[in-house]
């Protein structure tokens, strides 16, 4: 058996923004709540009006600005 073949899969593979099927829609409710967290915590206004991947970006960001999240 090869190498690759004994890897286990990924549960949850990161998919790229630009491959998103639903990622021009607007923003969930729960991207919107936590957006508004953590851009208090950041000290930075958020845009009320993102797309699902722009809103996923911009928590990204805005986690390793206040030390949250995984990254």
């Amino acid at each position: 058996m090869s190498e690759e073949s004994q890897r286990a899969p990924q549960e949850n593979p990161e998919k790229d923004r630009s491959e998103w099927v639903t990622g021009d829609e607007p923003m969930t409710g729960p991207q919107r709540s936590y957006l508004q967290t953590l851009g208090q915590e950041a000290g930075e206004p958020v845009p009320s009006e993102l797309t699902k991947a722009q809103a996923s970006e911009l928590i990204e960001r805005l986690q390793a600005q206040v030390g949250r999240g995984s990254g």
